[in-house]
């Protein structure tokens, strides 16, 4: 028996033949708390003079932190950082900035589970909000999109913010650049990075950052915006921090991706059936965030293969627009051909997701594990409902038969899947 992520519990699967597919993340380890790595990386920023240093003189600094939707160790990061910015100027003037992009506001409630009620009670903390009048254009990015951004970052002279690093199935990891682009940006500035082009091109994929065109739009952006120190995380399979890089934006960024990927790649079994998950809570929270760990599964399945992935959606669907996209009449191959030709100018929001999610369609059957509660929305969306990952594998061997070859991805979202 496996017992595969989903929620806050887990799943058991009944299945002894499959291959069982985990990234080598399992083996970064660290004797040292999370509190004291942030504090090690803090003391030995990467090609940057120390937070404190660069806190000296400055009056103000917007903090932006991640939103409800990421397993950022925020309370160890944070706190270690408001205390090297108050160890160079205890009198600096700090407002967290909390980079929803384009999600739902972050509930109060989930604020306070981030940052702890210390932090949370004594904080300035303004949620960002991508549709405000008080977003400001500052530039252009290299795709023609308008940089617009959260005002309250450009207005501040200092610019920090904390994350995470895993692998990021169109922008080749998260964190670093995301924190701006798309955390604190405008819709319109996402709309345009996130187009059907760049979602089309062969570089927008898992563990690529070389010639991917979202890549390279967001560190325009973090260039552009002057975003001065970032710190970032990676995290095991626990979500405890095991490795933490600070220091320059990009330079930081890249040297914890380095890393990263040495511990990520997994090489293809190509399978017959394929089934994985988002990662358990808060990742598999919605319908639209389990496109994620499709995209892992596609990479390891054979043409025509079965795709089973679990995601309990204590959210529901994630997102109106997807939805809509998603459970109209055309196939997925038509809406997938329908996204890749709009212009970049005319991107419709949450288009990049039901793009991805459409080629995936495309070229495989999707059974979704899921919440009785979702099941209409499941099928509306073009996929079958299984109420338990038994039941989903033995619905898929029903289509492929018996003997069909099975590969387990545990966490779709940890893994960069390579040989095709």
């Amino acid at each position: 028996m496996i017992t595969l992520p989903y929620g806050k519990t887990g799943m058991p699967l009944e299945e002894g033949n499959a291959a069982v597919l985990h990234s080598r993340i399992t083996q970064l380890k660290s004797e040292k708390s999370g509190r004291q790595l942030v504090r090690e990386a803090l003391e030995n920023p990467i090609e940057s003079p120390r937070l404190r240093d660069l806190a000296k003189g400055k009056k103000t600094c917007t903090f932006i932190i991640s939103d409800h939707t990421r397993p950022v160790p925020s309370k160890d990061i944070v706190p270690e950082m408001l205390a090297e910015l108050k160890a160079g100027n205890p009198a600096i003037d700090i407002t967290f900035l909390v980079a929803t992009g384009c999600h739902r506001t972050t509930k109060p409630e989930e604020l306070r589970s981030k940052l702890g009620d210390e932090i949370y009670e004594n904080a300035k903390i303004v949620v960002h909000d991508c549709d405000s009048e008080n977003n400001i254009q500052i530039g252009i990015l290299p795709s023609g999109a308008p940089l617009v951004l959260d005002r309250l970052a450009m207005d501040a002279d200092l610019l920090v913010a904390e994350g995470f690093i895993e692998p990021h199935f169109f922008a080749g990891y998260s964190g670093g650049r995301k924190s701006i682009l798309p955390g604190i940006c405008d819709r319109v500035t996402v709309l345009g990075n996130h187009c059907g082009e760049f979602i089309d091109s062969s570089y927008a994929r898992t563990g690529i950052l070389k010639d991917n065109p979202i890549h390279e739009d967001m560190v325009s952006a973090v260039v552009q915006a002057g975003l001065d120190f970032i710190v970032n995380a990676i995290i095991d399979e626990k979500k405890n921090s095991a490795a933490v890089f600070a220091g320059d934006p990009v330079a930081a960024h890249e040297a914890g991706c380095r890393l990263l990927h040495d511990y990520c790649v997994i090489e293809a079994e190509y399978s017959d059936i394929v089934i994985t998950t988002n990662g358990g809570a808060p990742l598999d929270q919605n319908f639209y965030q389990c496109v994620k760990c499709m995209t892992a599964a596609e990479a390891a399945a054979k043409e025509g293969g079965v795709i089973i992935a679990l995601s309990e959606c204590a959210d529901g669907i994630g997102g109106d627009d997807f939805y809509r996209q998603m459970s109209g009449g055309e196939t997925a191959q038509q809406l997938y051909d329908r996204f890749t030709a709009v212009p970049r100018e005319e991107t419709a929001p949450d288009q990049w997701q039901s793009q991805i999610f459409a080629r995936v369609l495309a070229h495989h059957p999707v059974i979704v594990v899921t919440r009785p509660e979702m099941k209409e929305t499941v099928e509306a969306c073009k996929c079958l409902y299984a109420a338990t990952a038994d039941e989903a594998l033995a619905m898929a061997k029903a289509m492929k038969g018996e003997g069909a070859k099975v590969t387990v991805i545990p966490d779709g979202v940890s893994v960069i899947v390579e040989g095709r």
